[in-house]
């Protein structure tokens, strides 16, 4: 091996810590996390798990942007996008599959993953970038393209069961769930097609790029795509298990302080996000805010795009009960944001004003885990 090849391997020390973190807590984690009592204890494994968890973040972060510059938009935000989603859809089915009953857990993961991206994330990234550049321009048809899915698949999914009268409750019955799936896989598909072969230029930046030789000064040379892929993947993983590590001392954390439960959740999805929020707000900082267009509005379009077919499918094999249909309040929400998202990306483009109004959303958001 040559010894740009072990320098290479030597900066990856995250990773070590990170997968000697995971087997731990694997082994260990139950009796270690069983009494979180004692402060300093509480104390040292919420720092670990969070330094460790936001350590391979970064490192996330850096593989795709790696990949991104080899790929070229936007297979290089794709790749992260459906890593970062698909674990967190194979989490869900495995929690539906194997768990204790939660007929509305895809539900509220999804509605945080929308609430968290479409109001928390876009709105720092717009916020950041426009306070650094005034105003940023992205390819408005990509972003059109992005949201025609988004609002028909959230509206189709999270809305309407509330109204259909085929089944009891905020649910939907057998053959539309048949319909559901069938249509979010089929359009899913269409889009990806559209994305990345047919359209592409909708999703590539109105000016030229960054080079590969601008993004290895920038944050260090780029390998192979087998060398960053594979990286990526292998930092995805203890992210994944640590967050759910994490939510241990998360919870005690806020039955001490007597915090609403739902926080909880809120705070662990937050965390799986994390690698998409870093690369979108970097991205949006380097005045490329299509990059942060591709990453955001990507994982929103994924997680519902795969989410839906997944629970449901699971569903109708196991015969359990599958609650998408949102309360009035976040209905309310939910509409709301997708409103303001269509108003934001109605022009090429934008400025701190959108950020904040983005901001705005999610901290009703947040006021309404406390106070429903």
């Amino acid at each position: 091996m040559s010894s740009v090849s072990l320098s290479g391997l030597r900066r990856e020390w995250v990773l070590a810590v990170a997968f000697v973190t995971t087997a731990l807590f694997l082994l260990f984690g139950k009796s270690w996390l069983a009494d979180l009592s004692n402060p300093l204890w509480f104390a040292l494994m919420l720092v670990w798990l969070f330094a460790v968890i936001m350590g391979s973040a970064f490192a996330i972060v850096h593989h795709a942007e790696s990949l991104g510059a080899r790929l070229g938009e936007p297979l290089g935000t794709l790749v992260l996008t459906l890593a970062v989603i698909g674990i967190e859809v194979m989490m869900i089915s495995a929690v539906m599959l194997t768990g204790e009953s939660k007929p509305a857990l895809a539900r509220d993961a999804m509605f945080g993953v929308v609430m968290i991206v479409l109001n928390g994330m876009i709105g720092v990234s717009l916020l950041l970038g426009g306070l650094r550049h005034r105003e940023q321009d992205y390819n408005l048809r990509g972003a059109n393209s992005f949201l025609s899915l988004i609002v028909s698949l959230t509206v189709l999914g999270m809305v309407l069961p509330n109204f259909t009268e085929a089944s009891p409750g905020p649910t939907l019955s057998a053959f539309q769930s048949v319909f559901m799936v069938v249509m979010s896989v089929a359009i899913y598909g269409v889009f990806l097609i559209i994305q990345n072969w047919r359209h592409r230029d909708y999703f590539v930046k109105p000016v030229v790029g960054e080079s590969i030789a601008a993004v290895e000064a920038s944050h260090g040379e780029t390998r192979s795509l087998a060398y960053h892929a594979t990286l990526l993947l292998m930092y995805l993983l203890p992210v994944v298990v640590l967050a759910e590590e994490i939510a241990l001392p998360i919870d005690h954390g806020i039955e001490v302080l007597h915090a609403p439960a739902a926080l909880g959740g809120f705070l662990v999805a937050a965390l799986i996000l994390s690698p998409e929020s870093l690369s979108a707000t970097r991205a949006a900082l380097a005045n490329d805010l299509q990059r942060s267009i591709n990453i955001l509005l990507g994982s929103v379009l994924a997680s519902i795009g795969l989410t839906i077919p997944a629970v449901l499918t699971i569903g109708l094999v196991t015969g359990k009960t599958v609650v998408l249909g949102l309360d009035p309040a976040n209905s309310v929400l939910l509409v709301l944001t997708l409103a303001v998202c269509g108003l934001t990306f109605t022009s090429n483009r934008t400025n701190v004003l959108m950020g904040a109004v983005h901001l705005l959303l999610f901290l009703a958001y947040v006021m309404l885990l406390f106070e429903h």
